[in-house]
C-alpha cells in the first residue's frame, strides 16, 4: 500500500469513528454518504472492510438500528464503556457448565463481547459472540457464578 493510500485509509477510518460516535448511522450507505459530504470518497466494500477492521457493530436498540464502536472513545474508558454496554444491551445471564451465557438484543452481542474483552476483567478468559448471545469463559478456577457476579456488579454501578 502506498503512503498516500495508508494516510487516506487512516483519515477515512478516523472519520467513520467520529461519525458513529456523534450520529445514529444505520447503514453502510449512510456512512458512505456522510463520508462523501466530508470529501472522503469510498465504495461500499471499502466501508465494509473499514467497519470490520475498526470492530464496529451494527446493533438494534429501542430507537432502531445503528453502528457502535465497542472500544475506547473520547468519552468512555474500557470500564465506563462496559458499564454502558451492559446497561444498554445485556438482557439476561444464564449460568452453564462452560461459562456464562449473556443474552442481548439482536445484533448487539459482538459489541458487548468486545467491551467485556477490552475491560480486562480478572475472572474473564475471553468471550465468544453470536448475533444475540455471548459465551463468557472464565479463567481457570473461576465459576460461572463468579462471572455473573462480576458483570452484575458492573451493571449495577450504572443504576
Amino acid at each position: 500500500m502506498s503512503r498516500t493510500n495508508g494516510a487516506s485509509k487512516t483519515k477515512r477510518q478516523q472519520a467513520i469513528l467520529g461519525l458513529v460516535a456523534r450520529e445514529r448511522l444505520a447503514s453502510q450507505d449512510e456512512i458512505r454518504r456522510r463520508l462523501g459530504e466530508l470529501g472522503l470518497k469510498a465504495t461500499q466494500s471499502t466501508i465494509s472492510r473499514d467497519l470490520e477492521e475498526l470492530g464496529l457493530a451494527r446493533v438494534h436498540d429501542a430507537d432502531g438500528t445503528r453502528y457502535v464502536a465497542p472500544g475506547e472513545s473520547a468519552s468512555y474508558g474500557p470500564m465506563a464503556l462496559l458499564e454502558h454496554l451492559l446497561e444498554e444491551f445485556a438482557l439476561s445471564f444464564v449460568r452453564a457448565d462452560a461459562g456464562l451465557i449473556v443474552r442481548t438484543s439482536p445484533g448487539a452481542a459482538a459489541a458487548l463481547a468486545e467491551g467485556i474483552d477490552r475491560a480486562g476483567l480478572d475472572p474473564v478468559a475471553g468471550t465468544i459472540a453470536g448475533d444475540n448471545t455471548i459465551l463468557v469463559l472464565g479463567r481457570e478456577g473461576r465459576t460461572p457464578a463468579d462471572l455473573e457476579r462480576t458483570l452484575t456488579t458492573i451493571m449495577e454501578a450504572t443504576r
